[in-house]
């Protein structure tokens, strides 16, 4: 099961955030060789604040030392190799895999560039944060291009064009 602790600040407006949420966390582990996790007792648990671009910077600077805004930023909270033994003896069957924060405006003016619904480009964002809890990065070519093949096989699952062909069009 799936558990989306869901924060909802301002300046976003109301929206079915949590469906997309909860859609978008299933269908990127699903994606992954994780996806033994939905079949377990184990509750997943990924928390999601969507925030302003303010509040985004100053996590970005504190964690990462880049005084930007950033449209995702990810923060896991079990190592990689470890959440197969976690879901397996968890005592509360509970597996917090971790937090993931979106940024308002950099995640409307991205998808105003790109020509897709805020919708859609938020699925995508959680979708690729959500890779990041489960260890995926793309530090290097070879892990940017494997985590993008992933992200394009969930984001089909959910209908949602591949984000990477619409930005070399």
């Amino acid at each position: 099961m799936i558990d989306i602790a869901l924060l909802q600040e301002e300046p976003w407006p109301d929206g079915g955030w949590e469906g997309i949420a909860t859609a978008a966390v299933r269908a990127a582990i699903g994606a992954t060789p994780f996806g033994t996790l939905l079949d377990t007792r184990a509750t997943v648990e990924v928390s999601i604040r969507l925030t302003s671009d303010g509040e985004v910077q100053t996590l970005n600077a504190q964690y990462r030392g880049k005084d930007k805004a950033t449209n995702v930023l990810s923060f896991p909270m079990v190592q990689p190799d470890l959440i197969d033994t976690v879901s397996q003896n968890s005592d509360d069957g509970e597996v917090l895999l971790g937090d993931i924060v979106l940024a308002h405006g950099v995640c409307v003016a991205e998808a105003a560039e790109r020509g897709i619904s805020v919708e859609d480009h938020l699925a995508h964002l959680i979708v690729h944060g959500s890779l990041h809890l489960l260890g995926y990065d793309h530090m290097s070519d070879d892990e940017g291009d494997a985590m993008e093949a992933i992200e394009r096989d969930a984001l089909a699952t959910l209908g949602i064009a591949d984000p990477y062909a619409i930005r070399e069009d």
